[in-house]
């Protein structure tokens, strides 16, 4: 059943690169971690896959649990996040911080320790406010960090970013093994052109992680990335600093430009998604902190208005005919704006949508190998020698099926 191709071509190259600072560590940003740790990533995610196309069980645990807590609303990031530890053996519990003592006033490093005690990993969506989700993980991992020094937890459970303020890392690394595939290799994404590119929604406070994101990996591979938005819609300055280092340091280039039609031009890739200012973003987090709701609803109205200035900034068939052969791969973390669907207007034209639609469920397809890879990553010291005995071992993950 699947693909037939053994697993030598993955351990192959695990054999030459460096990752081993991975293991019993956590994963932040994607810009902390090496070419090497990343290229590692992609390596596990497309082994385990291969595994299961196989129909070859990738159970390394036997039990154990891994925690979930989504600060935001969430499908896919949720759901594959459930399929990375089920692939892995663990089962998921989630931590409904309103259901919980965190509600009555329990402080952090005690919740933590506490949901700990058979946790192999923790997984944390808190994306909704400038300075704090990133901030929390941290707490969160020193919490167990330093419980497992003090002899309370028997193993330290690692931390996956399942979307923070400032990073989507499992999000933009699926997008990127997404590329890689449909481009027939990472060393074939070196020149090529991706316009990350703000687009109209008719809704409000979308996270800059995800464009943050974009800027922040596909910098890494030596490719031309262009950062595109209305005036007044910038991000972090440090993410954009962050970029255009990587940008000279892989030979690629990084542009920023008010003008969408400049970033669609002879793009190869295209990704247009709205966010929100990150000013409005800071803005918002005050006003939140200090319990000012007449603020937020004027925040919120007025955030709106600035929307609807920029209906224009929508992926239509005209802009995509400007793209490399008119054929670039359209990319979004859905669910997106469909302008005559989901929406009035939004951000993609439902005809280009429907043209990439197929595409786009194989790009979400990603992510639940690509958290897996991250937790196996931290969890096994010698990651090839585990994946050959996976595969030496073949147990069925489905009993009867024919090969």
């Amino acid at each position: 059943m699947g693909k037939k191709e053994d697993i030598k071509q993955f351990t192959k190259a695990l054999e030459g690169l460096k990752f081993a600072d991975m293991y019993e560590g956590d994963f932040f940003l994607t810009w902390e971690k090496s070419r090497d740790e990343l290229d590692a990533v992609f390596t596990v995610a497309n082994a385990l896959r291969n595994l299961r196309e196989r129909n070859i069980s990738t159970k390394i645990f036997d039990s154990g649990l891994g925690i979930s807590l989504f600060r935001d609303n969430s499908t896919r990031t949720r759901f594959s996040f459930a399929s990375a530890c089920n692939l892995l053996g663990l089962e998921v519990q989630d931590l409904d911080e309103g259901k919980s003592q965190i509600a009555h006033g329990e402080t952090v490093r005690e919740t933590a320790n506490m949901i700990s005690f058979m946790a192999d990993v923790i997984g944390i969506r808190d994306d909704m406010y400038i300075g704090k989700g990133n901030a929390y993980m941290h707490e969160v991992v020193n919490a167990v960090k330093q419980g497992n020094i003090d002899g309370v937890l028997e193993q330290k459970p690692t931390l996956v970013n399942l979307q923070c303020d400032i990073d989507h890392p499992t999000q933009c690394m699926a997008d990127m093994a997404h590329c890689i595939r449909e481009f027939g290799g990472v060393e074939n994404l070196k020149g090529k052109k991706i316009a990350m590119t703000w687009a109209y929604s008719p809704s409000y406070g979308k996270p800059l992680s995800v464009p943050q994101g974009v800027i922040g990996l596909f910098t890494r591979f030596g490719m031309d990335v262009t950062l595109a938005h209305p005036q007044g819609y910038e991000v972090m300055d440090d993410v954009v600093e962050v970029a255009k280092r990587q940008s000279q340091e892989s030979g690629g280039k990084f542009t920023v430009t008010n003008s969408m039609a400049d970033a669609f031009k002879d793009a190869d890739i295209v990704y247009p998604k709205s966010w929100a200012p990150f000013k409005a973003m800071e803005e918002r987090t005050e006003l939140y902190g200090n319990g000012d709701l007449d603020g937020i609803k004027a925040l919120e109205k007025k955030l709106l208005q600035q929307n609807a200035e920029h209906k224009d900034w929508e992926c239509t068939e005209e802009l995509m005919s400007t793209t490399r052969d008119g054929k670039a791969l359209y990319l979004h973390c859905l669910p997106a704006d469909i302008t005559g669907v989901s929406c009035e207007a939004g951000e993609v034209a439902a005809t280009v949508f429907d043209r990439y639609r197929d595409p786009l469920y194989k790009q979400a397809s990603f992510k639940p190998y690509v958290i897996a890879a991250m937790i196996f990553l931290a969890k096994v010291k010698d990651p090839a020698e585990m994946l050959k005995k996976l595969e030496k071992a073949a147990v069925e993950r489905q009993a009867g099926l024919e090969d």
